[in-house]
């Protein structure tokens, strides 16, 4: 992947909700001082599948972040597609993100950061 584009695991090593939250800070921390453009999020989708605890506290965090101005916005990774105006965005800012894997899959297990 592009230096402009980075992905990050949230949900590495089952953490609770308030050490990811701690890892999500950090992490977007040292990416926008690495300059780098978009972050790919990967906090699962819970094991019942409708929607586990990281994949909540972390988008209820990144709607917080991006009301303060700290992001610039995200997409659900279930709106990830070509036909989104927010996925759009993130495309026209870094061209490497069409090459991902997950574009236009629905994966609601990732959420994509636009810094």
């Amino acid at each position: 992947m592009a230096s402009d584009y980075t992905v990050i695991n949230i949900e590495d090593g089952r953490p609770t909700a308030d050490v990811a939250l701690k890892k999500l800070k950090s992490e977007l921390t040292r990416a926008k001082a690495q300059n780098i453009k978009v972050v790919k999020l990967i906090h699962g989708y819970g094991s019942s599948g409708v929607g586990g605890i990281l994949k909540t506290v972390v988008r209820r965090e990144l709607e917080r972040m991006k009301k303060r101005g700290t992001i610039k916005l995200y997409v659900p990774g279930e709106n990830f597609e070509i036909f989104n105006a927010d996925s759009i965005k993130i495309l026209d800012s870094c061209n490497s993100v069409r090459n991902d894997r997950d574009l236009g899959r629905f994966n609601n297990g990732i959420t994509m950061v636009l810094l």
